[in-house]
């Protein structure tokens, strides 16, 4: 695999450029290719696809996307001293790569992206989960991608996909099931990164559903769920006083008993309290 593009292994590129990974910016490079090869696998068919790539380092991921098949990357990298690497991979897929140089939180992609649109990434850990909630909250449904595969700290893995009554079972879970299908598809332990983190990651396949699984306000749902998780311990009546007066019979209504407490509520019954919030 360090061969298949004819260019350098990943730990020669790093020494040649001297990217030693920065914990500010939440760097923990992949720089086995084979793995980044298959992570671009879980992304599915590529080769009729623009494919977003947020954080690509030294270009592990990026090499296993255009391998793979990628009509083209969106390559956007915060750290500067990675772009002379990121251009020998642009030379080697002439037309296929696009590098930005710029803050994923601060960039509009569209600009740059031609649909269909399937985004991969090892995420920087800083920044992952502000990212995934962006794109599972956009203004308007279907977003503009189909796919994220997206590589995470497996406690945030495990959050995404977690079911009602697990500890893990929170505003994540619940933001990614109203719209989308997600699933655990690969797990790698620490070493296969460097530096190595504290904890295993897991990388997260998140399909979009054509609308979602059950009608809510989208700012209404968001605001009930974050109000009952940020005190997920109360019982949902006095987690959620102050939303409306009249809130446990709201609750009752929406077939939740107001005794129960956030973490055994499931996503049809916040979608219908939700509903019977935003009523008058």
């Amino acid at each position: 695999m360090a061969t298949i593009d004819g260019l350098p292994p990943l730990r020669e590129v790093i020494a040649t450029h001297g990217l030693a990974a920065k914990k500010s910016l939440g760097q923990n490079f992949l720089l086995d290719l084979n793995l980044t090869a298959k992570i671009a696998r879980q992304a599915g068919e590529l080769s009729d696809c623009d494919v977003l790539e947020i954080g690509p380092g030294p270009g592990g991921l990026t090499r296993g996307l255009l391998a793979e098949g990628a009509r083209r990357v969106l390559a956007v990298e915060k750290d500067a001293r990675c772009l002379p690497a990121l251009a020998e991979i642009s030379d080697a897929y002439p037309d296929r790569l696009q590098v930005i140089n710029a803050d994923a939180l601060q960039l509009d992609p569209l600009e740059h992206l031609t649909p269909p649109i399937r985004v991969a990434a090892n995420l920087p850990y800083n920044v992952g989960t502000e990212l995934l909630v962006r794109w599972l909250t956009p203004p308007q449904w279907p977003p503009y991608w189909q796919s994220l595969t997206l590589m995470f700290q497996r406690e945030v893995a495990d959050r995404i996909v977690a079911r009602p009554g697990s500890k893990t079972y929170g505003r994540l879970s619940l933001l990614a099931s109203w719209r989308a299908e997600a699933r655990i598809v690969m797990t790698l332990p620490p070493e296969a990164f460097t530096p190595p983190p504290k904890i295993s990651s897991a990388v997260v396949h998140i399909t979009a559903l054509p609308e979602p699984r059950y009608p809510a306000d989208p700012k209404v749902l968001e605001q009930v769920i974050a109000r009952a998780f940020n005190q997920r311990r109360k019982m949902l009546r006095a987690a959620l006083k102050g939303l409306k007066p009249d809130i446990e019979d709201r609750l009752i209504a929406s077939g939740i008993k107001p005794t129960d407490r956030a973490e055994t509520v499931k996503l049809e019954q916040f979608c219908a309290l939700a509903r019977a919030v935003a009523a008058p």
